[in-house]
């Protein structure tokens, strides 16, 4: 007879500023004590993943940065962790303004979810925006970058989605998992 699974408690084998690395002590579905690997964030409620959607121009809004862990650039959707306090929606208008100036309107949010479950209990939240276009025709707004932060801002129409990724793939880039399944949709 199966059991629910069931972490009996955690133990921390190594912290940084941002995260903690931990051996996970659990009980799986047979009944049996198992440990597993896994790390946490120490400074954060979750993550929010923004969709900017730039309306009626069709065209959504990623950004290149650099990430250590993959030692490449790295071609995203905007996001950013979620201030203690902050709910996902605050947190999507602050982090799209800052790392790239633009304003927009809620459109959905979905519930909290996983991005590597494998290893850690992050969660992300997915915010889809709405920017009215008319109101940046002829402008690119001014970013609101912290210091630690350099990145880039791309405007791509939704039909070019796919080859924008995939010529970054050719240029050495590295492409966060998430946009795939998303740019495949707007294949013409």
């Amino acid at each position: 007879m199966q059991k629910k699974p069931c972490v009996k408690y955690k133990e921390a084998i190594g912290e940084g500023n941002f995260i903690r690395i931990e051996k996970i002590f659990f009980t799986d579905e047979l009944g049996r004590d198992r440990v597993w690997e896994g790390c946490a964030r120490t400074n954060s409620c979750g993550a929010v993943i923004i969709v900017p959607h730039i309306v009626p121009d069709d065209e959504y809004i990623l950004v290149r940065q650099y990430r250590p862990p993959t030692g490449k650039y790295v071609i995203e959707f905007p996001a950013g962790l979620i201030d203690s306090g902050e709910s996902a929606d605050v947190s999507a208008h602050r982090e799209l303004y800052e790392e790239t100036g633009y304003e927009g309107k809620i459109s959905h949010i979905f519930a909290p979810g996983y991005s590597s479950p494998g290893m850690s209990g992050e969660t992300a939240t997915f915010v889809f925006m709405e920017i009215d276009g008319t109101q940046y025709l002829n402008i690119v707004p001014e970013t609101h970058q912290e210091d630690s932060e350099n990145i880039e801002v791309f405007r791509i129409k939704a039909n070019k989605l796919y080859d924008f990724l995939q010529s970054a793939i050719d240029s050495g880039d590295g492409v966060d998992s998430k946009l795939w399944p998303f740019a495949v949709n707007f294949m013409r």
